[in-house]
């Protein structure tokens, strides 16, 4: 009943503004999406060049702020993790480190972050001819850091279709040894079965393939860098800005649920000879999951909507977009519902990814 009341006003809405708009003398539509845009998006996966459609700049911002979000929430997790277990460590040092990490970042505010390391990216580091070298092909410089890139070949696609078979396979492997444990109560071994899937096949099919690996490090040609992979300030500034913040965040989350479940839980597993790592994957994390998974998934959807701040900073991110594209056009409802529309779309399926997996891990009455 809800879904169908917000549908209908959602209607009501979008019948009321079409009609009073051309009273007012206002277009509306959507069809200036196949218009023309005359303006650059700086640095773009898509390859989005001056002159193609609006959409596909729309499309390009929105590429764009997808990579942002996914690889923010991929580090901020690993990172958080880290955190957490620093927090739980009996090391006092350690520990606090931590905990001062975690208040800094949490206590800040996420706008004065990406200010301080955009500031930082594009203004204190040294310019190009003076760069950073840290290791031999990277560069550290107020244009960005530069990785080497490695230059694609096709056993490459090869290469990653048996990384994803590698993967299936290691996927129905232990969902039989499951099955072998719930009906015998003795779990085969798989692990050496897993790692000649997810590692030997697509090694199997690199090395069949001539082994074709070629990397193609950045050089200083003038006053810039050229070749290799760059990664600018801007991007530099709003993903690890993303990355700090929200980590802070997370690391909590994943200290609570680790300390939700019992301790006679870890007692038992020590006990039966579990060492501290075997403790955790095996008995600590599977429980704590149940109950780290639903508030990190709102942190999850804070991160990627936290990821419109890109435009303070100058990354050409949909709300880059957004703001030129009304610029140009005057169509500032539309433009801002297909805004609305991505954002909305990208959280309704990133939390539909964890409700699923949180359905896969809840216990089940039986």
């Amino acid at each position: 009943m809800l879904a169908l009341a917000l549908a209908a006003a959602l209607a009501w809405l979008v019948g009321n503004v079409r009609q009073n708009l051309p009273r007012m003398g206002i277009e509306f539509g959507f069809d200036f999406l196949g218009q023309p845009a005359g303006f650059e998006i700086g640095e773009n996966l898509i390859g989005y060049q001056p002159g193609q459609t609006i959409f596909r700049a729309y499309l390009a911002g929105m590429v764009n702020t997808i990579h942002v979000a996914a690889l923010g929430i991929v580090l901020a997790t690993m990172l958080a993790l880290v955190l957490a277990l620093a927090r739980l460590s009996p090391n006092w040092l350690l520990s606090k480190l931590a905990w001062g990490y975690i208040e800094l970042f949490r206590n800040t505010p996420l706008l004065l972050q990406l200010l301080f390391l955009h500031i930082t990216f594009a203004q204190v580091l040294p310019a190009p001819r003076l760069a950073w070298s840290p290791l031999p092909g990277v560069f550290l410089s107020n244009r960005g850091l530069l990785l080497p890139a490695v230059l694609a070949d096709p056993i490459h696609v090869w290469v990653a279709g048996g990384l994803a078979a590698g993967l299936a396979g290691a996927w129905l492997l232990q969902r039989w040894a499951a099955g072998r444990q719930a009906a015998t109560g003795i779990r085969p071994r798989t692990g050496w079965a897993t790692l000649l899937l997810v590692v030997g096949l697509p090694l199997a099919v690199f090395l069949a393939g001539g082994a074709p690996f070629a990397l193609e490090l950045p050089a200083l040609r003038g006053f810039n860098f050229r070749g290799g992979h760059a990664m600018s300030p801007e991007f530099a500034a709003i993903l690890f800005g993303l990355v700090f913040y929200s980590a802070a965040f997370m690391a909590e989350t994943i200290r609570a649920g680790i300390l939700g479940i019992r301790r006679g839980q870890i007692d038992a597993a020590q006990s039966l000879g579990l060492g501290r790592l075997l403790t955790l994957r095996l008995v600590v994390l599977p429980q704590a999951m149940r109950i780290i998974v639903p508030p990190l998934t709102s942190q999850y959807l804070s991160l990627t909507k936290s990821s419109s701040l890109a435009v303070a900073v100058g990354y050409p991110d949909l709300m880059r977009v957004y703001t030129v594209v009304t610029a140009d056009t005057g169509r500032p409802i539309e433009c801002i519902a297909v805004v609305v529309a991505v954002y909305l779309t990208l959280s309704l399926l990133t939390a539909l990814a964890m409700n699923l997996y949180n359905r896969r891990i809840a216990l089940v009455e039986r």
